[in-house]
């Protein structure tokens, strides 16, 4: 436990992408099993302990603390888990520390009748260090920078194999991953994987830039607002997304449609439903939310947001691996397959005509689709590679819309940032605020703006605050902020009515009096018009 909570620490402190990768690489090949198996697990949020939630971390520490002390040094610190190690009385003994393996066992012992007791017995074995890494453990809320994609990085430097073939086994192994760690230590055979619906990598686009293409050389699809994902059949069918989290059971209506092995790639979406309860194409990101992360999914759910694929590529067929193929061969495999499916549930990416690179810029502007957030160009003769291959698939997306909004609300953020106010709140007025119109809230935002800019919009917090409310500051709406975003959609679940897509600051204006940020009807005006999803 020891050599992961020390590992954790690192990670922690260091912000390089290289370095972590070396943290973690030079972790797993000096670790024995199964702790190596569980950390990696632990990394990329494979691990579930239902019985130890934050609410009862709360509980057993507020039982220890009093309750003031620790709220404002939660406040302060910006981390639970944090907090709560650093608070811990001391015990009067000190046992032997647990090994990770042992940790993870007893958590997953624990019942919602036993955890007050056996979560206690088992921080009083660990110090600060050892309780901070068993808690982010326990609650998987690690938040050290590390995603599923450079964990298996890591795995594949630490022992010098193929990424890909990490990928393409990882998903057939459980924790703590014996048969992949034998494999790539060079000790044991690849994973056994025959019939098996494994996630294949995926094959992701570079941004287009400044890049000079020869459109006679590509082909040009919509790049739809939706999320990436793999379909899988083989044995069963699995879904998969971008990140290879499987997210079958949020889609059951998907299940059962296919009926040869086979590997799809395309767009999850939802229908939109219009007034008079008719069906029709994609409905914006805003819809397709009210499906994500569903463990159990109603029937009026499945009604209202009814989930469909569509398709740009296809990897494998029976025991065919079409990936070394051009895009051509694959599109027109694609197409025959594809006229097999149900409609409803699947159907094909079009193919979008231009002439030259202006006219395309055109075209992409002018698709303010709420499903579209611009276009792809892929090399006709290009295969399917994992990765971000250069110079084979570009990515343009559509400028985005900017407003001027008025900084209401702040609050510390988590991990390197969780001595600084950097999760930002934000509003527009409902009407002419010489005539005393209120800000309503249409967006909230931590991202877009630089360390310097972080340090100076700390400060304004610090210096502005009217009032506060637990972790949340007021300000005295004296900032304006230019808000980028990609589009805007109807909400009932916001008082003003409204909902942006991916939110980020584009710059400070702290020269614009606030009077003349946008009101609430510029942004309704931003909406879609073609947007009538009854949400």
């Amino acid at each position: 436990m020891e050599a992961f909570a020390a590992l954790l620490d690192a990670l922690t402190y260091t912000r390089s992408r290289n370095g972590k990768l070396a943290l973690i690489a030079a972790y797993l090949r000096e670790t024995p099993d199964p702790d190596r198996g569980w950390a990696l697990a632990a990394l990329t949020n494979e691990l579930e302990f239902p019985a130890v939630k934050s609410g009862i971390v709360r509980q057993l520490v507020a039982e220890r603390v009093d309750p003031i002390l620790f709220g404002l040094s939660r406040d302060y610190v910006g981390d639970t888990a944090e907090t709560v190690s650093l608070l811990w009385p001391e015990p009067t003994e000190h046992p032997l520390p647990p090994t990770l393996s042992e940790a993870v066992e007893l958590l997953r012992a624990m019942t919602r009748a036993t955890v007050r007791h056996d979560l206690p017995a088992l921080l009083d074995r660990l110090d600060a260090n050892g309780r901070y890494a068993l808690l982010k453990l326990a609650t998987g809320a690690m938040r050290n920078g590390v995603s599923a994609r450079l964990a298996k990085v890591a795995f594949a430097q630490a022992f010098d194999v193929a990424v890909a073939d990490v990928e393409e086994y990882w998903h057939g192994q459980r924790a703590p991953y014996a048969e992949l760690f034998d494999w790539a230590a060079g000790s044991g055979p690849p994973p056994v994987t025959a019939g098996a619906p494994l996630f294949r990598p995926f094959m992701l686009a570079n941004p287009l830039g400044e890049t000079v293409v020869d459109l006679e050389q590509y082909v040009v699809e919509w790049k739809w607002d939706g999320i990436r994902v793999q379909i899988v059949h083989g044995t069963e069918t699995r879904i998969y997304s971008r990140s290879g989290d499987d997210i079958t059971q949020s889609f059951p209506e998907l299940l059962g449609l296919l009926t040869e092995p086979v590997v799809l790639d395309g767009e999850l979406l939802v229908r939109g439903v219009f007034q008079g309860g008719e069906q029709g194409g994609a409905a914006s990101f805003n819809a397709l939310q009210q499906r994500l992360n569903r463990k159990a999914v109603s029937r009026k759910m499945l009604e209202q947001f009814t989930a469909f694929v569509r398709l740009f590529d296809v990897l494998l067929v029976g025991e065919e691996d079409l990936r070394p193929l051009s895009w051509d061969k694959r599109r027109m495999r694609l197409e025959r397959l594809a006229a097999g499916l149900d409609p409803m549930r699947f159907d094909l990416s079009a193919i979008v005509p231009a002439t030259s690179i202006e006219a395309l810029g055109a075209i992409r502007d002018g698709a303010r689709d709420q499903a579209i957030e611009g276009v792809m160009l892929k090399r006709r003769d290009s295969p399917y590679v994992a990765g971000r291959p250069t110079g084979l698939w570009y990515k343009w997306k559509r400028n985005p819309l900017l407003v001027d909004c008025v900084l209401m609300y702040a609050q510390r953020g988590n991990g390197r940032r969780s001595s600084y106010y950097s999760d930002y709140t934000f509003g527009c007025w409902n009407g002419d605020p010489e005539a005393g119109a209120e800000l309503l809230p249409v967006g909230k935002s931590y991202s877009g703006f630089t360390d310097a800019e972080l340090k100076w919009l700390d400060h304004h917090v610090r210096t502005h605050t009217v009032n506060r409310f637990g972790p949340v500051r007021e300000l005295d709406r004296s900032l304006v902020l230019e808000i980028a975003f990609d589009s805007i959609h109807e909400s009932r679940r916001h008082k003003s009515g409204l909902a942006m897509r991916f939110p980020r600051i584009n710059r400070i204006r702290a020269d614009k009096p606030v009077r003349e940020a946008d009101r609430i009807e510029t942004l309704r005006g931003l909406v879609a018009p073609e947007e009538r999803i009854a949400v």
